[in-house]
């Protein structure tokens, strides 16, 4: 019987419980929330005449912790209404509900005892063949599963999700020695089809798997930066973004994460692991025990290796904590030679290389980093999984690295990372040396458009498995190309499905890339079935390229940057009125000309986490790619007979002249860039490239015809018009906008209501085109303009407020 998880109950609401439970709320599945019932009233209940017994009070802790976690920020839920999928209660009242459920996973304090006594109660409630699963971040499985019954064993394992549940992406599972194979099974597609995660069957080992190595990286590193001298400015500087990890690298995440639950986790490995070689390292550093004594823990205390101070004139500073002193200072710049060399290597892949071969300090700390995580990962295997590839998942998934320590290794070659291992007194496992001596060069290798993992056992390569629902660019660009120029790669997705991948700096629109796209769509026409815009850089697209459109305003060519305007207008009205189906796939930022395209494409395939909005007020101007003349039909297309027309006209104009964005691809349904009953959210965004294929084969197999051009928009002239200028005078009087703001949102005004019509009229396309073109054009004139633009390009920032 193929099982389905309709409900599920989660036990505890802590941070990780109602972000559980928030998560689960995201993608469409009925929660009940439970946790203990508190044992004494508050000042505030006493003086409200509350009792012990009365409900409000019982479920005190899991309506407080879930009020918290949904006000938290970022936000834990993708749309505020998915919160009322989640009914609380508490284990005394409500503990018999959870025989109505699918799934129940307990997330209670770290206490084998206190887990016991959980599983105990729930198993008098429990019905048979309900999934029973522990969030523990490093109890023994085992551990938990003794004197449970023989169904429990059978369907209990180890389901560990990440802080926080919604953006990490690791998902391990550790199975007991009782779990079946079918729910181990289940699990595994469960969690990375309907939850979106990086699904990873782990040992029941400490830590398991993505905290054992993640923590040893860190701990290697408390130890390394006394060594090399190195400031925590400049490890942050050498372990962030140079290298595909977060901005926060190392010191600021440890303390946004808290020092005191590291140096728990660090103690726990130092306990359980006693035959490991590393063992000592696990061994906190006099200064961290220094910090812990303090309570500086961080963010949750106030400072840690970094402390936000208020200076005299009331402005504020981060400074930075001094390792020698224990003091904190001003923060210093961080500086490396070997870094200036990478300056100009867009692939973090082929920077590591570079990174090695440094001959300053930066090249000594990689040199040492590396060597330390090769020899400790190739040592784990098989202690914490059989399959390399699990380890490289588990920390780019649960700890945002862009490479696994296999994947870096093979970046840099085997057989170099040897030789520095070995400079740095280091050896790597015995199954690496007779990996290179079956001649097998690298951890992995791409056959047919999949990846491929040296199998350790078998002694030969192995396809990963569950490549099956994705397609992998990086894999097929080569193999699969039809075209390419400086800005797009165009493949050959299959099934008569082409692919346009953005390969700009920031994936930012200019001309290669509109070159790029009609290119592609010609070639669909000819000779394909349907198009997909999609591609795996961070961001879907920052916005159009401002620097060509300074230059034309500074240069005031006027003809050239109209032209350059029409051209890109032209463009997504063939994404829209081309005679094949045209799919977009927009992903993380998705701002200005980015989420233009999206507008014009025949369907959007969204990943969850999209941050998508028409942005151009921030420099000054209104959208110009069509952005203005989408959202005006948009709003003419929810007028409803008998409906106050200039209110849903204002909504739209608002989230034009107000730069809104999304903060995830379900907003953007409330903003109507996305559009219910078309477009549609894919959680997993491994997926989504080949689920946006899939609809674009389906449109095209289903009889898709080119759409005719619409003549039909309402626009209501100058009741709109004057009522946007009644608005935009107001907000000025106020202070609320500047003289500036003003007048580009009244250039916005004139091209939603139609211009200065007398009455209501029906309008086609190419109209609002003509005016929204004629008003960016304008205000790229405007001195102001002229500065924002100028200072964003100086910051290096993209198109966005």
């Amino acid at each position: 019987m193929k099982r389905r998880i309709n409900k599920v109950a989660v036990i505890g609401s802590g941070i990780m419980g109602s972000g559980i439970a928030c998560h689960f709320a995201n993608i469409g599945v009925e929660v009940l929330l439970l946790d203990i019932v508190p044992r004494e009233l508050t000042e505030k209940e006493k003086k409200q005449g509350l009792s012990l017994e009365d409900k409000q009070v019982r479920n005190r802790i899991v309506n407080t912790a879930l009020q918290d976690a949904l006000k938290s920020k970022p936000s834990p839920i993708y749309h505020k209404d998915f919160a009322n999928r989640i009914k609380t209660g508490n284990l005394e009242d409500d503990i018999s509900k959870v025989s109505e459920v699918d799934w129940i996973m307990e997330v209670v304090v770290e206490r084998l005892d206190i887990k016991k006594q959980v599983f105990d109660n729930l198993e008098k409630h429990r019905k048979p063949g309900t999934l029973i699963t522990s969030n523990t971040s490093g109890i023994p499985i085992q551990q938990m599963n003794e004197g449970r019954s023989e169904d429990f064993q059978k369907h209990f394992c180890g389901t560990h999700f990440f802080n926080p549940p919604r953006y990490l992406r690791l998902f391990e599972i550790i199975p007991g020695p009782d779990t079946s194979e079918e729910v181990l099974e289940f699990l595994n597609e469960y969690g990375e089809k309907f939850l979106g995660k990086t699904s990873v069957v782990a040992k029941d080992t400490p830590a398991f798997i993505g905290n054992r190595i993640g923590t040893y990286s860190i701990m290697s590193l408390f130890h390394m930066v006394k060594e090399l001298d190195l400031t925590i400015e400049e490890v942050d500087k050498l372990t962030g973004p140079v290298i595909g990890r977060q901005k926060s690298a190392t010191f600021r995440t440890v303390d946004l994460v808290g020092l005191d639950t590291l140096k728990h986790v660090a103690e726990g490995l130092h306990k359980g692991v006693p035959t490991d070689e590393e063992h000592d390292l696990f061994a906190m550093p006099d200064y961290i025990n220094t910090m812990v004594e303090n309570e500086w823990f961080g963010s949750k205390s106030g400072q840690g290796f970094y402390k936000k101070i208020k200076k005299d004139d009331g402005s504020s500073e981060i400074q930075s904590l001094d390792l020698n002193t224990l003091e904190y200072r001003a923060q210093k710049k961080a500086n490396f030679a070997t870094l200036e060399l990478t300056k100009t290597i867009d692939k973090v892949s082929e920077r590591f290389k570079v990174l090695v071969d440094g001959k300053d300090k930066a090249g000594d700390f990689y040199r040492k980093n590396f060597a330390a995580i090769f020899a400790y990962a190739s040592k784990r295997i098989p202690e914490i999984t059989d399959e390399l590839y699990k380890i490289d998942d588990a920390m780019k998934a649960g700890y945002g690295w862009e490479h696994g320590p296999f994947e870096i290794w093979d970046a840099i070659g085997v057989e170099k990372g040897i030789e520095i291992m070995k400079a740095e007194g280091k050896e790597p496992a015995a199954w690496v040396n007779e990996m290179l001596e079956k001649e097998n060069k690298g951890f992995y290798t791409v056959k047919d458009g999949n990846t491929w993992y040296y199998d350790i056992p078998a002694k030969e390569y192995k396809k990963i498995p569950g490549q099956d629902a994705f397609i992998i660019l990086d894999n097929i660009r080569e193999s699969k190309k039809v075209f390419s120029n400086s800005g797009v790669v165009v493949e050959d997705l299959g099934d008569g499905i082409l692919n346009v991948e953005f390969r700009s700096k920031m994936n930012s629109i200019g001309g290669d890339v509109l070159d790029g796209l009609n290119k592609a769509i010609d070639l669909a026409e000819k000779e394909y079935q349907g198009l997909v815009v999609a591609n795996t850089g961070k961001n879907f697209s920052v916005g159009a390229n401002i620097g060509m459109i300074f230059m034309m305003a500074v240069e005031q060519e006027y003809d050239e940057l109209n032209m350059a305007i029409k051209y890109f207008q032209d463009t997504m009205m063939r994404m829209r009125y081309s005679s094949i189906p045209t799919v977009a796939a927009p992903h993380a930022m998705t701002l200005g000309g980015g989420c233009e395209l999206s507008l014009h494409a025949d369907k959007v395939v969204a990943a969850a986490e999209t941050y998508i909005g028409l942005v151009e007020f921030g420099v000054g101007v209104i959208p110009g790619g069509g952005g203005s003349k989408e959202m005006t039909l948009r709003a003419a297309d929810t007028f409803q007979k008998d409906d106050v027309e200039l209110n849903r006209l204002r909504e739209h104009f608002l989230t034009i002249g107000m730069a809104k964005v999304s903060t995830s691809a379900y907003e953007a349904y409330d903003l109507n860039i996305l559009q219910k009953g078309k477009d549609i959210v894919v959680v997993n965004p491994d997926r989504q490239l080949a689920i946006a294929k899939k609809h674009a084969l389906l449109m095209a197999e289903n009889g898709y015809t080119k759409p005719v051009k619409r003549t039909d928009i309402k626009v209501l002239g100058k009741q709109a018009l004057g009522a946007f200028y009644v608005g935009t005078d107001q907000m000025f009087a106020g202070k609320y906008i500047s003289e500036h703001d003003k007048k580009i949102a009244n250039k916005l005004a004139y091209v939603m209501a139609g211009g200065d019509l007398s009455e209501n009229s029906y309008v086609s396309e190419q109209y609002l085109l003509d005016l929204e073109r004629e008003a960016f054009l304008s205000l790229t004139g405007e001195r102001k303009t002229l500065e924002r633009l100028q200072h964003m390009l100086q910051k290096g920032k993209p198109l966005r407020n």
